[in-house]
């Protein structure tokens, strides 16, 4: 697969001079195409990410595919709209004339999905590319090997692979990738791997989206109704075994809360079935990651669970309490279910730790305190997050989702997926006629007097 990797790209870029990737038309169809696709074959869907690591049939449809129609949905409602020229103002000293912003594709682009939610974060950004006129090179995680397959045999036996083709394979075929001259690279998982692609791209100049992680913090301040932050605590932190680059990865609880607090999680984790097989709970991708998350876990700090069982990846949800900011399980992201609690009795003391640290990708705020929410929302710099809440920004179309610093580069969804993929290219209209003189030579002292009013 390597040598054909340099020849589809030539295909592709061949296809994209052609300028057929430009109609909007066209667009739309081959989004209502790659939905009828996935609609179709759902049942092989499931089947695949189940035998991945043991992801239902519901959680796949309500965080990978829903995800994928509705951002679909969301072009072909909104494409033409986003796609017609932008009339902008015209300044003083460029009358008579008018202003645009034309919205080009970029052309050739570069997809590369994780393998935490193989489908929605290879897809979703597909769909932007797509919607924004290019054609695109995929590549799925290798991790996820069933979904990987399944992806390439549906898109390469749908698609001609002069417009959207996957690439199967791992570290080899990616390396193949990153050494062609594409005129967008969208990337999705670690901060350590992100630096790999942005490092390849940046020798030819060619620019990336990094959609990457790192330690999401959920703060529950004394102000929070805590039976709901609760239940939506413990929902975004174990969806999909705890492996979602958004989940809450730690947790700050104010002390005066802390021992009621504790007694609500652990009581929500009892009610709710999350043993080894369970259909709502996803076992962990791999042996290397199940080790790893092992062991950022403290025996002597566990009050809740912690059983797991090797032969099927499974990892019991894990709550440790009493841990402090240089415990191990706080040097790394979890990327697991393992969630440690740190109390804390001074909520701008705990702002300005969060401050110190790489910028998240999200933040959770749990409070009825105005002033504690402003002060978030005003001090922390992170990419997106809830307040009262947990994950669910995601799932807005008309909001950007990205990080920030060391969490990424870019974002997209929606508009912003559009944008992402997008050129915006500068036009000025000008008429031939009514045109002052000031700006040729010969230049004047009375030339200058307008100059300056003018300018």
């Amino acid at each position: 697969m390597i040598m054909d990797i340099a020849s589809i790209f030539k295909l592709q870029k061949d296809f994209f001079n052609s300028h057929q990737t430009k109609d909007i038309d066209f667009r739309k169809d081959m989004l209502v195409k790659l939905k009828h696709i996935l609609k179709t074959n759902e049942d092989q869907l499931y089947d695949a990410i189940y035998k991945d690591f043991r992801k239902g049939k519901f959680e796949t449809f309500l965080t990978e595919l829903n995800l994928v129609y509705n951002e679909i949905d969301f072009f072909l409602k909104n494409l033409k709209k986003l796609s017609k020229p932008k009339k902008v103002k015209t300044a003083l000293n460029l009358q008579p004339g008018k202003s645009y912003i034309h919205y080009d594709p970029l052309g050739v682009t570069l997809v590369i999905g994780a393998w935490n939610y193989p489908y929605q974060l290879t897809l979703s950004p597909v769909v932007s590319a797509i919607a924004a006129g290019n054609t695109c090179m995929i590549k799925p995680s290798e991790l996820p090997e069933n979904t990987m397959h399944l992806l390439a045999d549906l898109i390469n036996t749908n698609f001609s692979s002069n417009y959207l083709h996957v690439v199967r394979g791992g570290v080899p075929e990616t390396g193949e990738l990153l050494k062609l001259r594409f005129d967008k690279i969208f990337f999705t998982g670690s901060p350590k791997v992100g630096k790999i692609v942005y490092e390849a791209a940046a020798k030819n100049l060619v620019p990336v989206t990094l959609e990457l992680g790192g330690k999401s913090p959920a703060i529950v301040t004394e102000t929070a109704d805590l039976d709901v932050a609760v239940k939506r605590l413990v929902w975004g932190k174990f969806l999909n075994g705890g492996q979602t680059c958004i989940a809450p990865d730690y947790l700050l609880v104010a002390e005066s809360v802390k021992p009621k607090f504790l007694q609500l999680i652990t009581e929500k984790l009892q009610e709710i079935d999350y043993s080894d097989g369970a259909e709502h709970y996803t076992s962990i991708i791999n042996k290397r990651n199940f080790d790893r998350i092992l062991g950022l876990v403290d025996q002597s700090k566990v009050i809740y669970g912690g059983n797991f069982n090797a032969e099927s990846l499974y990892i019991e949800p894990v709550i440790m309490d009493h841990v402090g900011w240089e415990d191990p399980v706080m040097q790394e992201e979890i990327f697991g279910p393992v969630l440690p609690v740190i109390t804390y009795s001074n909520y701008d003391d705990v702002l300005n730790k969060i401050i110190e640290g790489e910028k998240p990708l999200a933040a959770y705020l749990f409070s009825n305190n105005e002033e504690e929410k402003d002060k978030l929302l005003k001090l922390v710099s992170f990419g997106g997050g809830c307040i009262n809440d947990t994950l669910m920004h995601i799932t807005n179309d008309y909001l950007p989702f990205g990080g920030v610093g060391n969490s990424g580069i870019g974002n997209y969804h929606g508009e912003f997926g559009f944008l992402t993929f997008s050129h915006q290219k500068s036009v000025i209209e000008k008429t031939t006629w009514g045109e002052p003189d000031w700006k040729y030579p010969p230049y004047t002292d009375k030339k200058m007097h307008w100059l300056k009013k003018v300018l």
